[in-house]
């Protein structure tokens, strides 16, 4: 595979260039309070080309753009392992990205012509084919955690989003360990930030078996089924599931984990690869 995708000046995750301040009117039902300056997060196009051939176009914050390419890609299924990718060419001033792959697209093609529009924030289209639930094979891996290590690795998340806590208007992601925080991303789109991380271990070779994925998005059937192409054996959010990913979840073998704030959270499927213990109620956690 040709390396161009490294050395490139791309690591552009933390910095100013995420948020810009604005002039806005705070009223209440009485009328005007007062003019202040408040920081928003930038959104900006990304169009991703495969072989010189516009594939689609994502709105994001702008950064880690190599990242969020080969995730976005790898977790569609335009490139299977590094030597599918022959180079990452990135122009930050055009938001594009320029991805060379050596392997047969014919399929995959028509597959995505098939596309249809989703819930996933962020995007106008996401690959999501009436069969590919079937087509992913279930997730095994020998992860466990236990409660409380979900639940550190959740505060570690909310330490983390600094622009959240400035903007409100990001989503955030991290890849964690039982042990610890790996690696943080957010973006405008909830898919944007896990792409990211796909991405990142994809470039990089990391393994996913014995990790976890924790998110401030929704749990959906698109999310679930793209971290099943991928090999993740859990799932945490601080937000709700769908039936539809509760259903993908059982039958792909993913632990799946929602509500997860004020020191609780609850396990939608997949519950076997949460320790079993009690509280000092004597209440399961």
């Amino acid at each position: 595979m040709k390396e161009s995708w490294k050395n490139q000046g791309l690591e552009q995750g933390d910095g100013d260039h995420r948020v810009s301040p604005v002039l806005v009117r705070r009223y209440d039902r009485e009328g005007l309070i007062c003019e202040k300056s408040e920081w928003v997060i930038r959104e900006k196009p990304l169009t991703l080309y495969v072989n010189g051939k516009e594939l689609v176009t994502l709105l994001c914050a702008g950064h880690h753009l190599d990242e969020l390419a080969a995730g976005f890609l790898h977790a569609e299924g335009f490139l299977r392992g590094l030597n599918d990718m022959e180079g990452l060419d990135v122009d930050v001033e055009q938001g594009r990205v320029d991805v060379r792959v050596s392997a047969d697209l014919s399929l995959i093609g028509r597959m995505w012509e098939k596309r249809t529009v989703t819930s996933g924030c962020g995007k106008g289209s996401l690959f999501y084919y009436s069969l590919d639930a079937l087509l992913s094979k279930p997730v095994e891996s020998d992860l466990s955690v236990s409660p409380a290590q979900v639940l550190d690795r959740v505060d570690e998340l909310n330490r983390l989003s600094e622009t959240y806590r400035r903007t409100h208007g990001v989503h955030n992601t991290v890849l964690a360990t039982p042990e610890k925080v790996l690696l943080f991303r957010d973006d405008i789109g909830r898919h944007n930030a896990v792409d990211m991380i796909v991405g990142h271990c994809f470039l990089h070779a990391i393994p996913l078996s014995d990790k976890f994925l924790i998110t401030t998005g929704r749990l959906t059937s698109e999310l679930l089924i793209k971290l099943a192409k991928v090999g993740m054996p859990l799932v945490v959010s601080r937000n709700t599931a769908t039936t539809l990913a509760i259903t993908l979840a059982e039958s792909l073998g993913i632990t799946l984990v929602g509500y997860a704030r004020g020191g609780r959270f609850v396990v939608y499927a997949g519950h076997e690869r949460i320790w079993q213990g009690c509280s000092p109620q004597g209440r399961l956690a």
